[in-house]
C-alpha cells in the first residue's frame, strides 16, 4: 500500500505542475502559479515521506475556504461555449481547488493513519 500512495502522488505532483503551466495565460496566472506549485511540492513531499501532517491539514482548510468562495453563483458547467465564461471560469478553478483539497485530506489521513500504527 506504501508504494500505491508513492505513485499516486507523484502522478498527482507531475498533474499539478502540468496545470501551473497552462496558466500562462490566466490574468492571474501568478496566483494559480503558487496555488499548483504548493500542491506540487506537497505531493512532492508527501512521496518522499517527508511531510507533516499539519501542513496538508491547514492547506485542505484554506482549499476549501477557496471553493466556497470561487463557486459561481450559478453553475454552467466548466466547456466553453456551454453558459457564461465568467461562471464556467469559476466553476473551473473552484473544481481545480476541490481536487486539491480532496487531495491534501488523502494525505492528512493517511500520514495520521500511518504514524499511528504500531
Amino acid at each position: 500500500m506504501k508504494v500505491f500512495f508513492k505513485v499516486f502522488a507523484i502522478v498527482f505532483g507531475i498533474l499539478f505542475l502540468w496545470a501551473a503551466f497552462v496558466q500562462y495565460n490566466d490574468p492571474d496566472a501568478f496566483l494559480w502559479y503558487a496555488v499548483y506549485g504548493s500542491a506540487f511540492v506537497i505531493s512532492v513531499l508527501f512521496a518522499l515521506d517527508r511531510l507533516p501532517w499539519l501542513i496538508p491539514a491547514v492547506l485542505f482548510i484554506l482549499f476549501m475556504a477557496g471553493v466556497a468562495y470561487s463557486w459561481p453563483e450559478t453553475y454552467q458547467g466548466v466547456t466553453i461555449g456551454e453558459g457564461n465564461i465568467d461562471n464556467i471560469e469559476k466553476a473551473r478553478e473552484a473544481l481545480g481547488l476541490l481536487i486539491m483539497a480532496i487531495l491534501m485530506l488523502i494525505y492528512t489521513l493517511r500520514i495520521r493513519y500511518i504514524r499511528k500504527q504500531p
